[in-house]
């Protein structure tokens, strides 16, 4: 089975991995969350100059701690899209340099392919076809999922993602960032019945709704009007932030889950899975397991130490393409945006986009 070094660069977290077939060697990342706190979002240069400083010393960490040297590798991964520019080009290029050095093959990365794989890294995946809500900062998604590499998206966020959401909620209540692990904290102890806050439909052209799709600009304006109206109705008081945070995160859980498990019902699919950084949402996971054992459907979930970006996942997606023989062109370049089910373009060569 190949043994793969992986880097993950695509935001703000920088990491380095080595994996063989679906089992982790070593794994390794660095964090810039507390440096971006100060700004309230991921800054792109910052991320790209910080990733230049980490990540040789974590693929030396990685590759000590697993006792592989470079030369022994069967292949060489990096993320390549969707994500940063400035920050992709840097596992990007360091990756596809290494190949060329020790004379290994290059396999490029998806992001949203490699949040797919992450369920690995607790139990093995069913056969397909099954579900995936992928939620995390920058997309949710529901995914259908027949095979390695055989995606079809069936519902999306027309607005912001799931992620985007928790962020900008946060900054209006005052919390920290990130959003997701802020709100969820402040929520703990809270009721969330207490406020009554809307579950976004998306209207079709023709009539009625998307039965699949999302949306979060209506909850996040709502959100909004239910903190003003405190202020306005109480100003010496301070705002109930536990229970305003368990509200909103008990409304994004539910639509979520009652989405999926329809999609999943009516797709006739039979396992649901849970992947990306929202995932590791305490009350969306309680959720889904409970929605899951009522309509009989299986479900699995990503290992909440994998959720979040990682370089562990971007090489169990590498290892299932090079079993499969496909490999990438080490002219490839990165891309902002690039929609899953156009993942095989990146071992199409030369493959440039």
């Amino acid at each position: 089975m190949p043994t793969v070094l992986a880097l993950e660069t695509s935001c703000d977290e920088s990491a380095a991995a080595i994996v063989r077939d679906r089992t982790l060697l070593a794994s390794a990342l660095a964090s810039q969350v507390e440096e971006h706190a100060r700004w309230g979002g991921v800054v792109p240069e910052i991320a790209s100059r910080r990733h230049v400083e980490a990540l040789p010393q974590l693929i030396a960490q990685v590759c000590l701690e697993s006792d592989v040297a470079l030369a022994d590798l069967d292949g060489i991964a990096a993320t390549v899209a969707p994500g940063l520019v400035g920050a992709l080009l840097v596992a990007s290029v360091t990756g596809r340099t290494l190949a060329r050095l020790y004379a290994k093959p290059f396999v490029a990365v998806h992001h949203l392919e490699g949040h797919l794989c992450s369920v690995q890294l607790g139990e093995p995946l069913p056969p397909g076809p099954y579900l995936v809500l992928l939620v995390s900062g920058g997309h949710t998604e529901l995914l259908r999922v027949d095979g390695p590499g055989r995606y079809l998206r069936l519902g999306r966020s027309h607005d912001d993602a799931a992620g985007e959401a928790f962020d900008k909620v946060s900054r209006l209540l005052g919390l920290a960032y990130p959003g997701g692990p802020a709100i969820e904290a402040a929520g703990r102890e809270g009721d969330p019945s207490r406020f009554a806050l809307p579950k976004g439909r998306v209207s079709r052209p023709e009539g009625g709704y998307y039965p699949y799709d999302f949306s979060f600009s209506g909850l996040k304006t709502a959100m909004l009007r239910q903190v003003r109206a405190l202020e306005q109705a109480m100003p010496a008081e301070p705002l109930p932030l536990a229970d305003l945070a368990a509200s909103f995160e008990q409304v994004v859980a539910e639509v979520l889950v009652e989405r999926s498990c329809r999609c999943a019902r009516d797709q006739g699919l039979e396992t649901l899975v849970l992947v990306g950084g929202v995932a590791a949402n305490r009350r969306l996971r309680a959720l889904l397991e409970q929605r899951c054992r009522r309509d009989g459907l299986a479900w699995r979930v990503a290992p909440l130490a994998y959720c979040t970006d990682n370089a562990a996942m971007i090489g169990l997606a590498a290892a299932q393409r090079l079993v499969a023989g496909q490999t990438s062109s080490l002219e490839l370049g990165v891309g902002a945006r690039m929609p899953l089910e156009q993942a095989d373009r990146l071992y199409e060569h030369p493959g440039c986009f």
